[in-house]
């Protein structure tokens, strides 16, 4: 093998596999930038072979969705785009089975020049959180669920969203959760999604209809919440190419059509003991322990704070509508999909719990850190969970933040959650959501056009 090319033998065997009969032409370095989508760098397999270093500004992360910049005042010297080492975790390779030519992807872990783990990365932001469940002797395991549409091509903002058509030529239906005959009319998008997830090397548990017309779900094994995250992150962009390939859109936002539910990112956890490996949600006659109860009440007490990392933008907050197959309480019950929190059927030493609020737009090493920091806080402080809730929990009283506003002004009031996420990429983070706050407030809605134009 060329000696530029020894790093293969580094990456996992699925990649190895991808292009053991093909000439490697090309590697994307890349990283999850704040919004949940890839930046990096691309170049030719043989140069990535001598392994130079890698730099990016970290301007990067004072970007907002819409491409403008937050100033941070506290933050000297915030526009000299000071650079940051990019170091490739080979263990996270995989194809880009879509480009033209052989590429592999790789993602990067990301420190300052005096080699600290950059607090702005959001993969940074997660392995942080997950410091404080090694210090305890702990590992979480978790299990995301990815809900998304599959849309008509939207090149006007002005027109509303609309389902792709089918294959019969009629609008995918609505209401029409785990049909088999709703997912064969896109049947063509989803065997390229399972093509291009075999040849990454992913697992897929299961692919189902959901409730909206048009919407997809996709189910991961469990495991390690980095490795999941980075699968997210890869799974995000492969749908949409997917998409990209039969003339329509994937769409991961919360809610792109009134009339129709909106898009999760559902969070399961469970939590290991490092010592025993045992899920320390269960005792030794298989009952439910204090730690679970702990790390329910952990949920129910810090995701109103914990809001603007699952739900991040002004759409997000449509999502939340009683009745509409989206929580807005923090209940807790066993088999009930109505409260925020669901505990489901397993056997005990699968026993886990499932957090139904966090939204699919979100960004899944901040999502996924969020979450487990909400349950450590619970654990850490041994929290007690409410009363499980029985029957339809949609009459519960509203604990999830009516808008993102209000979401990060109870963000503000949370030092612990500051202190699990990290301050500085708390600060930066928050700047940002109330910039596109700003950005929202100056375009004029449909809406509002149609109702005051002539109205008032």
């Amino acid at each position: 093998m060329d000696d530029r090319l020894k790093w293969i033998e580094k990456i996992p065997q699925a990649a190895q596999d991808y292009i053991k009969d093909s000439r490697l032409e090309e590697v994307e370095c890349i990283i999850s930038d704040t919004t949940g989508i890839s930046r990096g760098k691309c170049m030719p397999a043989r140069k990535f072979g001598r392994l130079d270093p890698m730099y990016l500004p970290d301007s990067i992360f004072y970007q907002t969705v819409t491409g403008s910049y937050v100033d941070m005042d506290e933050i000297e010297n915030q526009y000299t785009e000071g650079d940051m080492i990019l170091t490739p975790d080979f263990s996270s390779a995989t194809a880009a089975p879509w480009t033209g030519d052989v590429t592999l992807q790789i993602i990067h872990d990301v420190t300052d020049l005096n080699g600290n783990p950059m607090p702005l990365i959001p993969r940074n932001v997660l392995k942080r959180v997950l410091s404080f469940y090694e210090a305890d002797g702990l590992a979480p395991v978790v299990a995301p669920e990815m809900e998304f549409f599959l849309v008509a091509r939207n090149t006007d903002p002005n027109q509303p969203i609309v389902p792709k058509l089918g294959r019969t030529g009629r609008p995918a239906a609505s209401m029409q959760a785990y049909s088999m005959s709703a997912v064969d009319e896109y049947g063509p998008v989803i065997d390229d999604i399972y093509d291009f997830a075999e040849a990454q090397g992913f697992e897929i548990d299961t692919i189902i209809q959901e409730g909206g017309a048009g919407q997809v779900e996709i189910n991961l094994k469990h495991g390690d919440a980095v490795k999941l995250a980075d699968e997210v992150f890869y799974f995000k962009r492969l749908i949409k190419e997917a998409a990209l390939r039969h003339d329509c859109y994937a769409t991961f936002m919360a809610k792109p059509m009134g009339d129709q539910p909106g898009s999760a990112m559902h969070i399961h956890h469970s939590v290991l003991d490092t010592k025993t490996g045992q899920n320390i949600f269960t005792d030794a006659d298989g009952n439910p322990t204090e730690a679970f109860g702990h790390f329910i009440a952990g949920l129910q007490t810090h995701l109103p704070a914990a809001t603007p990392f699952i739900a991040p933008y002004v759409n997000s907050y449509r999502r939340y509508v009683a009745n509409f197959s989206a929580p807005i309480n923090l209940e807790w019950a066993e088999n009930n999909r109505t409260t925020g929190i669901r505990v489901p059927i397993s056997e005990p030493e699968s026993r886990r719990v499932e957090n139904r609020v966090a939204g699919m737009d979100c960004n899944p090493y901040i999502g996924l850190a969020a979450s487990l920091a909400c349950g450590y806080l619970g654990l850490k402080n041994k929290l007690t969970p409410r009363i499980a809730a029985t029957g339809e929990a949609y009459d519960a009283e509203r604990d999830i933040p009516p808008s993102l506003r209000e979401a990060l002004n109870l963000l503000d009031d949370s030092d612990a959650l500051t202190d699990m996420m990290g301050p500085e990429f708390t600060a930066v983070y928050k700047a940002a959501k109330h910039k596109e706050l700003e950005d929202y407030q100056e375009v004029i809605s449909p809406w509002e056009r149609e109702h005051l134009l002539m109205n008032v």
